[in-house]
């Protein structure tokens, strides 16, 4: 794997390297090790994944508080998403800064998304999977969100947006005060 940190203090980029040959190929989807030597320290407690029917679908964006803040990876392992994160760390030199990227089956790369920090994306492709794998056990009662449309961020999704859940269309607005409680 290649790594590479991207403008977000402590979120990072993977790029999977395939090993190929006349059956196909073989790539390595994680590494406690490899992240080790970066200064991240993740043990799986969980995994899951997401189907997406069609293009247009958002989901987020969604983080966990405290007992229950989770580091997680996310890979697209069928189909391509553009997925943003923002870093809701008040004692980060990239606080409020968002990053996005797109992920995707084609391209073999995944993201590294530190704990405090928001996190969706929007699918580009019909039938698009994604697979998450978090550090922390999911507890309903931790989850908070933001609005994906928070003129406080400025996100740009490269499409429009065509399906949202209720759940996801209400978060609020930003809020400074609240946002990690």
């Amino acid at each position: 794997m290649k790594i590479s940190e991207t403008k977000l203090k402590g979120a990072f980029l993977f790029e999977l390297e395939p090993i190929e040959d006349e059956r196909g190929c073989f790539y390595r989807t994680f590494c406690r090790e490899e992240l080790k030597a970066i200064g991240v320290e993740f043990t799986v407690a969980q995994c899951s994944s997401s189907f997406n029917k069609t293009p247009g679908i958002l989901r987020g964006m969604c983080y966990q508080t405290s007992p229950a803040e989770e580091t997680k990876i996310v890979r697209c392992t069928k189909g391509a998403i553009y997925d943003v994160i923002i870093d809701l760390c008040p004692e980060s030199p990239s606080y409020l800064q968002h990053f996005g990227v797109y992920l995707s089956a084609k391209l073999m790369n995944s993201l590294l998304i530190p704990k405090r920090f928001a996190h969706g994306f929007l699918t580009m492709e019909p039938e698009t999977e994604v697979q998450y794998m978090m550090d922390e056990f999911y507890a309903p009662q931790a989850q908070r969100g933001i609005r994906y449309d928070d003129p406080a961020f400025g996100i740009n999704w490269p499409a429009p947006v065509q399906v949202i859940a209720d759940k996801d269309l209400k978060w609020p607005l930003f809020d400074k005060a609240s946002i990690l409680k």
